[in-house]
């Protein structure tokens, strides 16, 4: 796998309870990412993915992009090293 990261992103607005999560485990598994993405308590989306750095950019294109479910007011993020132990992408 060509330079694999982990991306973790936060996606704040109106995120929750209008199909996220799923439509974000949708478009990680089209990119052949691995990872999960939760409801946090504060209102916010995590999304934690695994990848090649090109499918994760891309992901994190797409979370940003407007198609989204809802309403994305800012998304954060963060690349860092794998973690590897991933398989799949789950809604927590």
């Amino acid at each position: 796998m060509p330079d694999p990261v982990r991306l973790t992103a936060w996606v704040r607005g109106r995120v929750q309870g209008v199909g996220f999560r799923w439509w974000t485990r949708s478009r990680a598994l089209e990119l052949g990412l691995v990872g999960w993405a939760r409801n946090a308590a504060d209102g916010r989306v995590e999304v934690v993915a695994e990848g090649p750095r090109s499918d994760c950019d891309a992901l994190l294109a797409l979370l940003r992009g407007g198609g989204t479910p809802g309403h994305v007011d800012h998304v954060a993020e963060r690349f860092s090293p794998p973690k590897g132990g991933l398989s799949g992408f789950s809604e927590r």
